[in-house]
């Protein structure tokens, strides 16, 4: 890949930011492998994530309810419906009405599989906000997950798989202490 012409490494960067569930997630880590400039992919990979979410808030969920009863899409269309029926629950549940924004926010900020802008998009729609609301609070997560993912990437460049491993265990604590704190509050 090292070969292939700039203009095509951050192409790259901009597609693969526009797939569901990998995002700019999977994006980032590729640019900085290709030792592309930070301040280009940053950007270029957030654009690419965005581009689909107003399609999404607009269209998904319509087009999720007429394909999943049909015979080859259906179980995935299904899937997909689910996810974002379950995603908006846990949203609601975990926020209430006045915090959805900033749930939503941290929802599509945390770089985690299936918490990205597509499932944050459609679950605000299954969440019925306004369109202006989604898209706010989907934007400033995807901002935050790109900080994240470039500050990651950067850091795993930089120290290579040690830092990798403290990554991952910086993850692991985070996740404990905050079962632990789940588990005092009940």
């Amino acid at each position: 890949m090292a070969s292939l012409p700039l203009i095509v490494k951050y192409l790259l960067v901009f597609f693969v930011s526009m797939v569901p569930i990998i995002e700019l997630r999977g994006a980032i880590p590729i640019a900085e492998t290709l030792k592309l400039d930070i301040f280009l992919y940053y950007p270029i990979a957030i654009i690419g994530n965005m581009l689909p979410v107003p399609v999404i808030y607009l269209f998904a969920r319509k087009v999720l309810e007429w394909g999943k009863d049909k015979k080859l899409i259906g179980s995935f269309f299904t899937w997909c419906l689910e996810k974002g029926q379950k995603g908006g629950e846990k949203l609601k549940e975990t926020a209430g009405n006045q915090g959805i924004f900033f749930a939503l926010l941290i929802f599509v900020g945390i770089p985690l599989p299936g918490t990205g802008a597509w499932t944050g998009t459609l679950a605000a729609s299954f969440l019925n906000l306004d369109f202006k609301t989604s898209i706010t609070a989907v934007t400033l997560g995807v901002l935050l997950a790109g900080i994240i993912m470039s500050l990651g990437s950067k850091i795993v460049s930089f120290l290579g798989w040690f830092g990798l491993f403290a990554i991952i265990a910086v993850i692991l604590i985070i996740l404990v202490i905050s079962v632990i704190l789940k588990k005092r509050k009940k």
